[in-house]
């Protein structure tokens, strides 16, 4: 084997020396620069989701804020209107005895006439009344009050209305108190 001569020796250590005294210091100001950038990096997109999610939740809380609003607004009648409708029972049932004495009087046509202005005000502010008679029992709608064995009708629905129900837009103001067939009697 031949020994390199001391030139190539000193050239070759002089080059190994170069190239790894100017990657050191560079790989370690690399290393320096990208662990504060690329944690800074980090936080900043970090801090950015949770302003976008801050400002997310705010929108939502706002359209949250304006619907319950919204609704307050539209069912702010709603315990007026159900104590109007108990007084509207106790005048249709005065109209009904009024009936008794006669449909000619006076009386009986000045009750049907505020009566009617009554249901017309009611209908104009969103209130409409349930129809139960002959329709199939709904829990959602009517109240079973009793249960009366019919020929006429078959079983689950509903024979008489003894209270008429409600519903104010569109949520249930009252259910209808109704008696309800239980098919063909035994």
């Amino acid at each position: 084997m031949k020994k390199p001569s001391a030139t190539a020796q000193n050239k070759e250590t002089e080059r190994s020396a170069a190239t790894s005294s100017s990657a050191a210091p560079a790989a370690a100001d690399r290393s320096e620069t990208e662990d504060p950038t690329a944690s800074l990096q980090t936080d900043l997109d970090r801090f950015r989701d949770l302003a976008l999610r801050s400002q997310a939740d705010f929108e939502n809380y706002k359209k949250r804020s304006a619907r319950e609003k919204e609704e307050a607004i539209k069912y702010a009648n709603s315990s007026l209107l159900e104590r109007l409708v108990a007084i509207i029972d106790n005048f249709e049932l005065g109209l009904e005895a009024a009936k008794g004495e006669s449909k000619q009087s006076p009386v009986y046509s000045g009750m049907t006439l505020v009566l009617k202005q009554l249901h017309d005000f009611l209908a104009e502010n969103g209130l409409q009344p349930i129809e139960a008679e002959g329709k199939r029992f709904d829990p959602n709608l009517h109240q079973a009050i009793a249960h009366e064995p019919s020929n006429q009708f078959p079983e689950g629905i509903v024979l008489r209305q003894t209270r008429r129900g409600y519903r104010f837009r569109d949520r249930l103001l009252r259910p209808s108190s109704v008696v309800v067939s239980s098919g063909p009697g035994k």
